[in-house]
């Protein structure tokens, strides 16, 4: 007999998911049956926190959405701060859980790891949960969550099955159907080419692409070389354009330098970015704007609407909504025109580094050090200091090279996690975790972790004895300093007591030759560098 739980893993394969991030228990095991003799690899957490950041990382640089396995109660709420940091980043993650046994739902009689309604839990942290009632349910409910993550915004799904339903009979949803996914939505030719015109008569466009470009086809180099205009990217964008290309500007529109272009632009297309706070308005002054013709270009009919009302709102794939206003562009345009594009980016560029602080252009000087040692390099950050200064203002030397917590939910304890899920994504390109001191100690174990699974990442820790954002915010505000110098453990001694190769830095010169000698170690490393190393004076 094929159980339901078999069948499950089997679903999975004809999806070609091929890694699985969980914990065992009780409430699961019976998901476990057939995954012995699948060609899908489980990988183990410390935590199913660690679960969920590492299908995140997974997700990121794989473009496949990262599945998790978790037990009813706890292993859901312990997977729901890394569900809602997908959620605010739109990355696909599919969360499988248990749930007590159907006779039991809804009592409330106190069964173990059971919760009120799990489900209107999931929900908050979801594009959908779907409590399975009956076999045939599942793959129904398997081929809407692969819908969402192929032609949807991608978000976390939830499916919760009943423990009691894991071991029913499943033979009669043998043989698993060829599947077919659904393409995302194309863009009306009246809208391309209605902004095709607008296109043509404007002397100083402006190209703004968010995370929901994928860089396919590189449509949006293509634009905008076409249109000869400067390209922000958002933070969950950089490294589409390279950092080379005279037309990009690796810089935040939370700075002044970088909004005046924008105000400046007398068309500004804005395509696959929600426009959000935590990427144009870093610093809480709600002083951002775009005054002139705002096109926008979204997977999600909502967000057209939210932060900023465009002159015209597109629903569509934004790569897929370039590539035919290029077209559009091309077939009707008579001659190429010459919008100054390079200057501007230039001029915008350079003016947005004089902006930074002299703290964070060395820390900006930091990031680029690893970058040229590490060609290639995925720089996986936390809420530290130099992933802020980072966030606005650094390019990596690839796409998907750059990602961290920073912005969206805004959680820490994501690098560690994220930066094995990455590294088992693509294990050629090396994977940098960068995290502060405070934040690694909410998902330490997962060193281990990184031993375990053979994710050869280097864990960056920038040791500022607390949590020194938080403190200097309380000064500026004439707040006395209170809970942010918690102590740090010999973070060197505890990675080698995991089997870890570390190093405790002790000059700035020292840096690239230690990410080569970590790079060339095959196996986990970490290397603990103090802040004032890369301060002004260091």
């Amino acid at each position: 007999m094929t159980t339901l739980g078999e069948f499950l893993i089997k679903l999975l394969e004809s999806y070609e998911v091929d890694r699985v991030f969980g914990i065992p228990g009780v409430h699961t095991i019976e998901l476990y049956r057939g995954l012995a003799n699948s060609p899908i690899t489980h990988y183990t957490p410390r935590h199913e926190q660690g679960a969920g950041f590492m299908a995140d990382g997974y997700a990121r640089i794989s473009g496949k959405p990262g599945v998790c396995f978790v037990i009813t109660g706890p292993g859901l709420t312990n997977i729901s701060t890394a569900m809602a940091q997908a959620y605010a980043d739109s990355i696909p993650m599919l969360v499988i859980s248990g749930v007590n046994k159907t006779k039991h739902l809804g009592h409330g009689n106190g069964n173990l790891h059971e919760l009120p309604n799990q489900s209107a839990f999931a929900e908050q942290v979801s594009s959908f949960s779907y409590s399975v009632n009956h076999p045939d349910d599942l793959p129904q409910v398997m081929a809407r969550a692969f819908a969402v993550f192929s032609s949807a915004r991608p978000r976390p799904v939830h499916i919760e099955i009943p423990i009691d339903l894991m071991s029913a009979p499943a033979d009669h949803l043998m043989p698993i159907p060829s599947l077919t996914f659904p393409h995302p939505p194309a863009p009306d030719k009246t809208a391309i080419d209605q902004i095709a015109d607008l296109c043509f008569g404007a002397k100083s466009p402006l190209l703004i692409i968010g995370g929901g470009v994928k860089g396919k086809n590189k449509s949006a180099q293509e634009l905008a070389e076409y249109l000869d205009c400067p390209v922000i990217m958002t933070v969950n964008a950089r490294g589409l354009i390279p950092d080379s290309h005279p037309l990009a500007i690796p810089a935040s529109p939370s700075l002044k330098s970088v909004r005046s272009v924008i105000e400046n632009s007398d068309l500004v297309l804005a395509m696959g970015t929600e426009l959000g706070p935590t990427d144009f308005d870093m610093y809480g002054n709600q002083e951002f704007t775009i005054p002139n013709t705002l096109i926008r270009v979204d997977l999600d009919p909502l967000q057209l609407h939210r932060n900023i009302h465009p002159t015209i709102g597109v629903i569509g794939d934004a790569d897929l909504t370039m590539q035919k206003l290029v077209h559009s562009l091309k077939e009707n345009e008579q001659s190429h025109v010459n919008r100054n594009g390079a200057d501007r980016a230039l001029t915008t560029k350079q003016a947005a580094f004089n902006e930074l602080s002299k703290p964070m252009q060395e820390q900006i000087k930091f990031l680029e050090t690893i970058k040229s040692s590490l060609p290639g390099v995925v720089i996986i950050g936390d809420s530290t200091q130099p992933v802020y200064a980072g966030n606005l203002y650094y390019s990596p030397d690839s796409p998907k090279g750059w990602m961290n917590s920073a912005t969206g939910f805004g959680t820490l304890g994501y690098a560690l996690p994220a930066a094995i899920g990455a590294q088992l994504a693509d294990p050629e390109r090396p994977v940098v975790c960068l995290t502060g001191d405070g934040g690694i100690q909410f998902t330490l174990g997962e060193l281990g972790s990184a031993i375990d699974a053979g994710a050869n990442i280097i864990v960056i820790v920038w040791n500022n004895d607390g949590y020194l954002e938080i403190k200097n915010f309380m000064l500026e505000n004439d707040i006395t300093p209170e809970g942010v110098t918690p102590s740090s453990p010999d973070f060197p001694a505890i990675a080698e007591a995991y089997g870890l190769y570390a190093e405790h830095l002790s000059s700035k010169e020292e840096l690239p030759a230690a990410l080569k000698r970590a790079r060339a170690e095959n196996r986990p490393t970490l290397i603990q560098i103090e802040e004032n190393l890369f301060s002004p004076t260091g």
